[in-house]
């Protein structure tokens, strides 16, 4: 399968509070797209992560998976950045925190 490999929030772009298009296909390659799903993670609260995995008809498993990616890039960024970007250190603290609340 192919996946995008960095949707995260600075590669969406956004209009009239749709995503209108998905930018910078540099981590793009075959492997699971799951972590694609991420971005749920990152970019949207409890319910608009309920709408989006309805919308994509996730099983259980994959959404696991894509729950692990976002931890994982989270725990990536957070002491890489830590010294040099607080946008990006408060991004992975979020999203840690979205990970860690959820159930299941």
């Amino acid at each position: 399968m192919w996946f995008h490999g960095d949707v995260a929030s600075g590669n969406l772009l956004v209009q009239n509070g749709r995503i209108s298009a998905v930018i910078d296909f540099a981590l793009m390659g075959a492997g699971d797209p799951a972590c694609d799903l991420a971005v749920a993670w990152e970019l949207l609260d409890e319910s608009g992560r309920r709408v989006f995995r309805a919308a994509l008809d996730v099983d259980d498993a994959s959404w696991m998976r894509g729950r692990g990616w976002a931890l994982c890039t989270a725990l990536w960024a957070l002491p890489y950045y830590l010294g040099t970007n607080p946008v990006m250190v408060a991004q992975a603290r979020r999203k840690i925190a979205a990970v860690l609340a959820e159930r299941g």
